[in-house]
């Protein structure tokens, strides 16, 4: 008897576990699929002035047809939330500098480091800019979010519920204008910045000394500008020391600390096409994430009138109305990054009678100091942040450890702490019906500075330098300056109309990848670096090879993974002999090589593990491990530097001062090339045969706030991956990678476009993930194998092909 009550308990205590298991995977599927937004039949959206018509098609793209602007753009931002909100929850917070209150201490230093620079007080800037139009929009663009919010409350993301779980939990507030001009300031600061270089540099030189920096930091071709360092004598001694903690400090506060950040976009005229008409490419370079930081949607007015003009498709941010890159049914854009030197960072001299007075050109001025006040999840009261500001920008000494030692204070000057119109440029930008109206919309398109490409359905094609670029009276930029002189002052900016531009060159295409804008011979400094030029002449020599090109080329030299550096560098490798078979094995395959990075190769897994060893032992014996580590994270400038310094067999580099004999270029290449194969060994066998790149390049898209959790179970939910990924580092098809964490991709081209001015309908277009940011969804990942494969997906246009590949069809109702 008592056997057989046990045997019962012991299945009714499994029957409730059971239960139990039931109903959590229950209560979890709805948690995970209840937010997924509605697509079909009608919907109530108080605020609208007339219906609103939303076709997604089948690759989850949503096409928004509305009667009036702000309507249509009250659609964007409800479409917006209804497939990223979270993702647009994240973003706000860390344009406002605002992470603390959902993530509680463990971001506070960002937050401090933001609320110091002042991203939200430069937003509010920006927003009292705005004209009444602008503003409108915004406001109606924040009414559509906030209408999804109305209704949604009880069944957000599923991000805000395992938050919640976890104790997590802050107020959700009403959608404003000022978040979505803050999360310009976000993306100013991750193209805008050239402090690692600078730090970088001024190390170096503190190790060997100004001159030899140039062997470090090469000049350009002749018909790009020369790199000409900053003698470093007017720079204390402890500045050189706490320089490398402010870069590291910096890196940190930005969206990632990814290699070979750029771009890559081209036009050609119609006459080098197929179709007679301009074709134009676009793939932005950006830090590999889940989900992706593009969102696609098209926005039409219907009809079309002078108060509604709007037909525009392509790209957009989460959380900002309009299209940033894509076309309209006049007019193509593209945009790659300038990289302008924008960021200055100033010495002060504190009063030591007064430390609330800075001094300059002799006179005590007045030190501002304002109060940040930063709520904290978890703690009651609030952090009270004070926040000095000179009249070169804010100082951050209190938010950058390695600064708080020292007596000088550090005033940090940056573009996009003035007054930004950028949301002007945006808006207009996308209504712009030719050449004219183009150029005048970009006008306002101040920070981050960027290079447009520029294609019309009249068969023009063009090119757009923008960005406030400062004019110095002294100096390059390349190192902090004395504020307290008035030497170094900001003198303006390189006024618009002087700015780099071009209109249907002779040649008959235009190619821009983040390589020089200008010549010596242009009147003002822009930048001491840019990009070392691979991207730019492989994809200038892919348009060159043929007369006529097609869309279907545009693809291929877009998904092109050709590595000039392996071109020109493998055969150094070829020429040494080898005892060991390993690495005669492995020279091999380097011989039978097309230089093409693909998956199933093993040889530019060879190749890339050389590079890497190559520069170490060329570089650590005179700089230390410490900098070199830092110089390995380069990809276009490390490759540059070993084809210039593998020309010359004798050059002092290849020597290591560690050892009493006096080593030559073969004696290092030698050694290098073992040292790789080695490693290699070890992480992927015997056989080199089997050492494919797809092994080691590959690509894992995490989530930005629970993909690094460190919970198995949560990552497994939220990220994608490991992939095999095609492409390297400065390939057109430019996949970058940290070497200090293995091959694995850290940038890419985040998406692919591809604009027909021929037939709009032919267009095409790719992002790295899916429409959705919700796991589970069939729209969360599904761009992802495309993406890997070089596949797109058409850019439908016109309303007929919309409906015949509709997923769904949504009526809006006021």
């Amino acid at each position: 008897m008592r056997r057989r009550m046990l045997l019962w308990i012991g299945i009714a205590l499994g029957a409730l576990i059971l239960l139990l298991l039931a109903g959590g995977a229950l209560a979890f599927y709805r948690a995970s699929r209840q937010p997924f937004p509605q697509t079909r039949g009608t919907l109530r959206l108080p605020g609208l002035q007339a219906p609103v018509t939303v076709i997604r098609d089948r690759w989850g793209v949503p096409h928004i047809y509305a009667s009036n602007l702000h309507d249509l753009f009250m659609a964007q931002g409800f479409v917006h939330a209804q497939d990223r909100f979270w993702q647009m929850e994240f973003w706000r917070h860390i344009g406002t500098g605002r992470l603390s209150e959902m993530l509680g201490k463990t971001t506070l230093n960002q937050d401090r480091f933001i609320r110091t620079l002042g991203w939200n007080r430069a937003a509010r800037q920006d927003l009292e800019r705005l004209g009444p139009e602008e503003r409108a929009i915004l406001e109606a663009y924040a009414a559509g979010v906030n209408a999804y919010l109305e209704q949604h409350r009880d069944r957000l993301p599923l991000e805000f519920t395992l938050f919640r779980l976890f104790g997590r939990r802050w107020e959700i507030e009403p959608w404003q204008p000022l978040h979505t001009v803050a999360w310009a300031k976000v993306m100013a600061w991750d193209l805008g910045g050239n402090w690692d270089d600078e730090l970088l540099n001024a190390r170096i030189v503190d190790r060997i000394g100004a001159e030899r920096l140039k062997e470090i930091v090469l000049p350009y071709p002749a018909d790009r500008p020369v790199i000409v360092p900053t003698p470093v004598a007017e720079v204390p001694e402890e500045t050189l020391r706490a320089l490398l903690d402010i870069g590291r400090s910096l890196q940190r506060m930005t969206l990632g600390d990814a290699p070979d950040i750029g771009s890559n976009n081209w036009v050609v005229a119609g006459s080098r096409t197929v179709t007679g008409k301009p074709l134009l490419a676009n793939d932005p370079h950006l830090s590999i994430q889940m989900p992706s930081i593009w969102y696609e949607v098209a926005l039409h007015c219907e009809p079309v009138t002078p108060e509604c003009p709007l037909r525009v498709a392509g790209a957009s941010f989460p959380g900002v109305p309009g299209i940033v890159i894509g076309h309209n049914d006049r007019i193509a854009w593209g945009v790659t990054n300038v990289g302008p030197d924008v960021q200055d960072l100033y010495l002060e001299r504190a009063n030591p009678q007064n430390p609330l007075e800075v001094e300059f050109q002799g006179k005590w001025e007045p030190v501002r100091v304002i109060t940040e006040e930063i709520r904290i999840a978890g703690q009651a009261e609030p952090l009270l942040l004070p926040v000095r500001i000179t009249r070169h920008g804010p100082v951050i000494n209190d938010v950058v450890e390695a600064l708080t030692r020292t007596q000088t204070l550090y005033a940090f000057r940056w573009t996009a702490l003035e007054p930004s119109s950028i949301v002007r440029a945006l808006l207009r930008l996308n209504r712009a019906r030719n050449w004219e109206e183009f150029r005048a919309a970009l006008a306002d398109w101040d920070v981050p500075g960027q290079n447009f490409v520029y294609a019309d359905v009249d068969g023009h094609i063009g090119y757009q330098a923008t960005g406030r670029i400062p004019i110095r009276a002294k100096g390059n930029g390349l190192l902090p300056v004395p504020g307290w002189t008035g030497e170094y002052e900001w003198t303006g900016y390189v006024p618009y109309e002087e700015m780099p531009r071009r209109l249907d060159p002779p040649e008959g295409f235009i190619v821009t990848a983040n390589n020089a804008v200008v010549d010596p011979a242009y009147p003002y400094f822009l930048a001491a670096v840019w990009d070392y030029g691979d991207r730019a002449q492989r994809i200038t020599d892919l348009l060159r090879a043929k007369d006529r090109l097609s869309i279907e080329d545009m693809a291929a030299i877009q998904n092109d993974t050709f590595s000039l550096a392996a071109q020109a560098i493998t055969p150094y490798i070829l020429q040494v002999s080898f005892t060991d078979p390993l690495a005669r094995q492995a020279q091999d395959l380097l011989r039978a090589w097309d230089f093409r990075a693909t998956p199933e190769s093993p040889a530019p897994t060879i190749f890339e593990a050389f590079l890497q060893h190559l520069l170490h032992e060329a570089w650590v014996d005179e700089l230390g491990e410490e900098i070199v580590q830092e110089l390995l994270t380069g990809g276009s400038h490390n490759r540059y530097w070993a084809r210039w310094a593998l020309a010359q067999p004798d050059l002092a580099w290849w020597d290591d001062l560690r050892t009493p004999q006096r080593e030559t270029r073969d004696d290092i290449v030698r050694r290098a090339f073992e040292q790789a194969v080695a490693e290699l060994r070890g992480r992927l066998g015997p056989d080199p045969r089997a050492w494919a790149w797809g092994k080691v390049h590959t690509a894992t898209f995490v989530h930005g706030t629970l993909g690094q959790s460190g919970i198995g179970p949560v990552e497994a939910i939220f990220n994608r991956g490991p992939y095999p990924a095609p492409g390297t580092s400065a390939a057109v098809n430019n996949t970058g990678f940290n070497v200090q964490k293995g091959f694995a991709v850290r940038s890419l081209p985040s998406l692919r476009f591809i604009a027909s001015t021929a037939s709009w309908s032919d267009s095409r277009f790719i992002h790295t993930t899916g429409q959705s940011g919700q796991p589970y969804h069939p729209h969360y990942d599904d761009f992802i194998p495309l993406w890997l494969k070089g596949e797109y997906h058409p850019m439908l246009w016109s309303r007929e092909e919309v409906e015949r590949n509709a997923e769904g069809i949504l009526i809006l109702q006021p």
